[in-house]
């Protein structure tokens, strides 16, 4: 009985030390709205370190990611022959996420390991779900590579190691940049703590992304009536021409 009762011990301790800092967060806003005049929308993501003892040894880091929502995207590969551009190859890649930016405490080797990221997902290749991509093309982790370049140069995707200000191991704070070509859904946040680049708490928060006034007002009736737009879309298209046509005789 009483080894019993050892063993019980001893398999709970890891998970109660888990316990021992938690993560209090706070964001600086919950909602982004997209209007004719959007040009992008800053992010402050802040909290504390909440501990119910003394601080443990080992280095602490913090890990903040930002995740719009996933797609499915087709990647192809270009090749000039006979001076025309033509798509030769192309690679499906199953899952996506639209928007992806991670900020650290410090270098992402140093404060995570591996194993964690492997299982976290966190660097940007490791959030891109490309299982089966082998078979659909030689060399085929390069479409992944040149995904993540092409939304890196778009301002979608984003490794900011460094970024997250730690004061006192207590206290920290980073701003995440959303860029103007948002795709409307919600954006998963996540804080993750770490002790000797291993994870010891993890907070989820979401931010809502819409649309709002006549961006709306065009993209509920674009997807909700689609005959009711295209016939709007066809009398705005020849009032237009009428229009243009008017004042071009009357400059005449």
């Amino acid at each position: 009985m009483i080894r019993l009762l050892v063993l019980i011990l001893a398999l709970c301790a890891p998970s109660a030390l888990a316990q021992d800092e938690r993560i209090v967060l706070g964001l600086s806003e919950t909602r982004v709205a997209i209007t004719a005049n959007f040009q992008g929308s800053q992010i402050m993501i802040y909290g504390a370190v909440q501990r119910y003892s003394p601080e443990p040894e080992g280095n602490l880091g913090v890990i903040v990611t930002v995740s719009g929502p996933p797609t499915q995207v087709m990647v192809r590969k270009k090749e000039r022959r006979v001076g025309i551009w033509i798509n030769r190859e192309k690679v499906r890649i199953g899952r996506a996420p639209s928007f992806y930016a991670v900020a650290t405490s410090g270098p992402l080797d140093e404060v995570l390991s591996e194993t964690d990221n492997l299982r976290y997902k966190i660097a940007i290749p490791r959030a891109i779900r490309a299982i089966g991509i082998s078979a659909q093309a030689e060399n085929a982790p390069t479409f992944v590579e040149a995904l993540e370049r092409i939304r890196t140069n778009e301002g979608l995707y984003a490794m900011q190691e460094g970024a997250v200000r730690l004061t006192a191991g207590t206290l920290f704070r980073t701003d995440i940049q959303l860029p103007v070509n948002l795709t409307e859904g919600n954006y998963g946040v996540r804080v993750l703590l770490t002790r000797d680049g291993q994870v010891v708490d993890v907070f989820e928060d979401s931010i809502g992304v819409q649309k709002a006034g006549v961006e709306r007002f065009i993209h509920a009736l674009a997807h909700e009536q689609p005959l009711i737009y295209g016939l709007l879309s066809l009398v705005l298209a020849v009032v237009a021409g009428w229009g243009a046509a008017a004042a071009f005789r009357f400059v005449r």
